[in-house]
């Protein structure tokens, strides 16, 4: 395991890899190969990458006094980059085609762990949310762990039967169900979350031609600031999700009108997504613990749940910055939830899958427009869009041993958008056409939000487990994107 530190930050040598040999086995599928040893990396007290500060003090204190968090990938001593027990450089030089995506296995059962960790002594769901990344293979893990599903469509809930989900352990989201999303996740015995008026009635039609009675909770929304980018931020007065706390009496009276077709189990809040704080979810609840009190005496006794979203936050910028821990998050809640006889429904997405991947790409060049350096590559917003969609931040760095020497650089795609950039201003060595590049931490909200603009075929998806690795979903080919086309 290892304490990621920076390439651009580590002293190394420019020297060639040791490559192993590897074979594939006709059985797993998985492709095999025999590593050398891997080392923890160093901390050289060397400025960070965005923010300018000293890491090595910063990271020391935070492993003196955060929760142990397990890193499955990082740099050994020589700033090799790698994924568990295998090199990143030596899975690019097999797979060929690049841009692909990355995943390791081990980080994603440890994420999923630290939940479970968090949540013991009370009764809890974790709900992986599933947008964050659908691949069937990483969710399939997800189910053998034991992990709940949060969906928000049809396609999620039949993704989810697909892949072994509890579908009662499953909850339905989102402020625009079709009716027929609805009818299903009815008949499959899911939890249903009600946004809306309109979304209440579609919920009773439902019920009513399925036959079955629906299980409902009430998304409220608590008029809480993240204080994130406004575009993933959910639980403000003026979101789109949610009923107004102020109107939850004429909910409850509907509610008791469509007893054969409803039962209403529990009440939820979602805030946001990238949450760095404690608090936040603390305040939340504590509100939400205030309208659970209000429906059980208006005569509601099935109230079971209690459900809290997700949207706790991962160090993307990797600068030792103390992020909360789910251990912390639940422990903030723990006591209110128990007292309350609920059963806690967390949504975690982002700090289960987002730093388990990384996008591994090629330098197709560097340039200059007179004021200004870039590193293009082969990896664009088409691939990972979030720095291009609201500005967010992804560590980037090189996969091999690289000088001392940085200059600044724009990490750009080849979209024909000038918005199509990886990262601004970045500190990096300048590199060499063809070198290897990985931009960290897409685990979460990249393949998944991944398109075919420009005509560019999505990316391979490949899972690392030890010393083996092999594809979860392949390359898509001219082919594929052709298919659907009247010919």
């Amino acid at each position: 395991m290892f304490a990621f530190v920076p390439l651009c930050h580590l002293h190394t040598q420019s020297r060639p890899s040791s490559h192993f040999h590897i074979q594939k086995d006709s059985q797993s599928g998985y492709f095999v190969g025999s590593p050398t040893r891997f080392y923890q990396a160093r901390l050289p007290d060397r400025k960070n990458q965005k923010h300018g500060y000293c890491l090595k003090t910063r990271m020391a204190v935070q492993a003196s006094e955060a929760e142990t968090r397990k890193s499955y990938i990082g740099y050994d001593k020589q700033g090799f980059l790698w994924c568990e027990e295998l090199k990143v450089m030596d899975i690019l030089e097999s797979v060929g085609t690049t841009p692909f995506f990355l995943y390791s296995k081990a980080q994603l059962v440890s994420n999923f762990e630290s939940y479970l960790d968090a949540t013991k002594g009370m009764d809890a769901i974790i709900g992986y949310a599933i947008k964050a990344n659908n691949n069937l293979s990483l969710l399939r893990i997800l189910s053998s762990q034991g992990s709940g599903a949060v969906l928000v469509s049809g396609g999620e809930l039949m993704l989810a039967e697909k892949a072994g989900f509890d579908l009662h352990k499953t909850v339905l989201n989102g402020n625009g169900k079709t009716m027929s999303e609805i009818s299903l996740a009815v008949t499959k015995g899911c939890l249903i979350n009600v946004d809306s008026e309109f979304d209440l009635e579609h919920i009773i039609q439902a019920s009513k031609q399925v036959g079955k009675k629906a299980r409902i909770l009430i998304r409220i929304n608590p008029d809480i600031d993240p204080q994130v980018h406004p575009y993933i931020s959910t639980g403000l007065a003026n979101s789109k999700f949610g009923i107004r706390n102020t109107h939850l009496k004429w909910f409850l009276d509907r509610i008791k009108q469509e007893q054969d077709n409803l039962v209403l189990v529990g009440v939820h809040c979602h805030l946001g997504s990238t949450i760095r704080q404690v608090k936040i979810f603390k305040d939340a609840a504590t509100i939400m613990l205030d309208f659970v009190s209000v429906i059980r005496k208006a005569g509601f006794h099935d109230l079971h749940y209690l459900n809290i979203g997700g949207g706790l936050g991962i160090d993307y910028e990797r600068q030792g910055d103390a992020i909360p821990t789910p251990g912390e998050l639940v422990a903030s809640i723990r006591e209110k939830v128990k007292e309350a006889q609920l059963t806690l429904i967390i949504e975690p997405g982002r700090s289960i899958i987002g730093n388990t991947g990384m996008l591994v790409s090629r330098v197709i060049g560097v340039k200059s427009n007179g004021n200004k350096e870039f590193i293009v590559i082969d990896g664009s917003m088409a691939e990972v869009i979030r720095p291009s969609l609201y500005d967010a931040f992804h560590w980037i760095g090189m996969i091999t041993p690289n000088s001392e020497e940085l200059s600044k650089f724009d990490v750009v795609g080849p979209i024909c958008e000038s918005a199509d950039f990886l990262g601004k201003d970045r500190k990096l060595p300048r590199p060499e056409e063809g070198n290897g590049m990985a931009i960290m931490d897409t685990g979460a909200y990249c393949y998944a939000m991944a398109s075919n603009y420009n005509m560019r075929p999505k990316p391979a998806e490949i899972l690392v487990d030890g010393k083996q690795w092999k594809y979860i979903r392949r390359r898509e080919t001219f082919e594929d994107m052709m298919h659907l086309c009247d010919q």
